[in-house]
């Protein structure tokens, strides 16, 4: 059993910059791929990013290519979501996710977060 917990949201203006990060405890991290999704009000849930549990592969959506980067440090158990030149679409709760590369990048993950609010003002 995996653990997710997100952090790192906030407010920020179009623009701007954000960090966050979904720590995992509960078992061993390395062994999983991981995933970014969001979702915003009265919409459905969308894939951000993925990264292999190598780190040697990732995956973008197209709407967030070259402003978003995701890594992760597996001596940290924790992966990343680097988030730049953010636009006010980008506003959503984000959610962190664990599971096999085959199917974490669709929605089908083992583990989920809770989630963190991340809102882009314009």
């Amino acid at each position: 059993q995996v653990q997710l917990v997100e952090s790192g949201g906030g407010l920020v203006q179009a623009g701007g910059s954000l960090r966050l990060s979904c720590a995992a405890s509960g078992r061993t991290f390395s062994s999983y791929s991981m995933a970014w999704f969001r979702q915003a009000p009265g919409k459905e849930r969308d894939f951000v990013a993925a990264i292999r549990w190598t780190g040697g592969s990732t995956d973008y959506a197209n709407s967030v290519k070259g402003r978003f980067t995701i890594s992760r440090d597996n001596a940290k158990n924790t992966v990343y979501l680097q988030m730049n030149s953010l636009k006010p679409e980008d506003t959503a709760v984000y959610y962190c996710a664990a599971g096999a590369w085959s199917s974490v990048r669709l929605g089908d993950a083992s583990y989920w977060g809770q989630g963190t609010q991340v809102t882009v003002s314009s």
